[in-house]
């Protein structure tokens, strides 16, 4: 047991024809019935974990926020009324998140100071969290993303933080682990244990500074909490560098059941290491192909949201056309910047 932890346990014991619309738009069928782009393209909305991605960015006047991009499949009220509001700094989870200048994680919205909540308890969403970009102490972006109800019953989103002042190790912040009951055991471990720096797969991409994905928890050996979550059916795993305007760390980490995954599929993007006009793919799984192999490139050029978030650090949420979509089935795309010192290191895909 280390200095300042004492009590707690350490973790490191041993298709149809596309409309003629824009993706994300509401267009009309048979007897002039309004038809979401994604329900008339791709029959089903997001099945995952993560039920809604929102990115706000700071007005022309640098005041307040207003949503840029967001995926909002199956939930078009709580859309239409999201791109009407702003959000001023410290009002609401986006802008408290940039006003303390560091993750926020809400397991509950019923309350608080979410200004969504009836609309959000109305869909049955019942947790948000909210990752600020910042880069030389300017925000770029805040990242919102909201989970609950049956689709996000097995698998955890958690916020590990690390204030050197206090102590050498992260601990968690906060954490959702879903709605199944079986999950209780695992919130427990994690919420008494601590991570030593290059310890579990966060405080890995502590150390590394660059996101890391586990394809399979069962044979890694640097998840440490493999049979509790195991036992309630995850089996990958993904944690990432925060980019927060001071000096303590955050790392955001996700672990995804096969029955409610996180994300469809995960890319992690890096820079070419022989050319600077690409990315290359470091790393990542797919729930129908299982591990990604590195190697494929990606021009910084291109017309995607991949190359949009790491030309500008801002995060880019997008509905994709079938002839775009990676794999069979997926329908959208989460690309996140990934600052480390105020450098970009990466780009996280998360496919919906």
């Amino acid at each position: 047991m280390q200095d300042g932890n004492a009590g707690r346990r350490t973790l490191c014991r041993s298709k149809p024809a596309k409309p003629n619309s824009s993706p994300g738009s509401i267009v009309h069928g048979a007897d002039d019935q309004p038809v979401h782009w994604l329900d008339s393209c791709y029959g089903y909305p997001m099945k995952t974990f993560i039920r809604i991605a929102e990115v706000w960015v700071p007005t022309a006047d640098g005041a307040s926020l207003e949503l840029s991009s967001g995926l909002f499949p199956d939930a078009r009220a709580f859309e239409v009324m999201t791109r009407q509001m702003i959000f001023a700094r410290g009002e609401g989870l986006p802008g408290r998140s940039w006003d303390q200048g560091h993750p926020i994680m809400m397991r509950e919205l019923s309350g608080t100071y979410f200004k969504r909540a009836a609309a959000a308890r109305a869909i049955d969403l019942t947790c948000a969290v909210a990752l600020p970009v910042f880069q030389d102490r300017q925000l770029r972006c805040v990242v919102v993303l909201l989970m609950g109800g049956a689709l996000s019953s097995i698998g955890t989103v958690e916020l590990w933080h690390n204030d050197a002042r206090i102590g050498p190790d992260l601990s968690l912040a906060e954490g959702y682990f879903g709605s199944s009951p079986k999950a209780a055991e695992l919130e427990a471990l994690t919420r008494d244990g601590w991570l030593p720096r290059g310890t579990g797969i966060p405080g890995l991409a502590w150390q590394k500074g660059q996101a890391i994905c586990v394809s399979d928890v069962a044979e890694s050996r640097h998840f440490l909490r493999k049979e509790l979550a195991q036992a309630i059916g995850i089996g990958r795993a993904m944690a990432m560098p925060c980019s927060p305007k001071g000096t303590d760390t955050w790392v955001f980490s996700l672990l995804s059941a096969e029955e409610t995954p996180v994300a469809l599929r995960t890319e992690v993007w890096r820079k070419h290491t022989s050319s600077k006009n690409k990315l290359t793919l470091s790393g990542g799984f797919c729930e129908q192909q299982g591990h990604l192999a590195d190697g494929t490139t990606h021009s910084i050029e291109a017309p995607s949201p991949i190359a949009e978030a790491w030309r500008t650090a801002v995060a880019q949420a997008q509905f994709l056309t079938e002839d775009k979509a990676p794999a069979p089935g997926i329908a959208s795309v989460l690309a996140m910047p990934v600052l480390v010192d105020d450098v970009l290191e990466e780009v996280v895909a998360l496919y919906f």
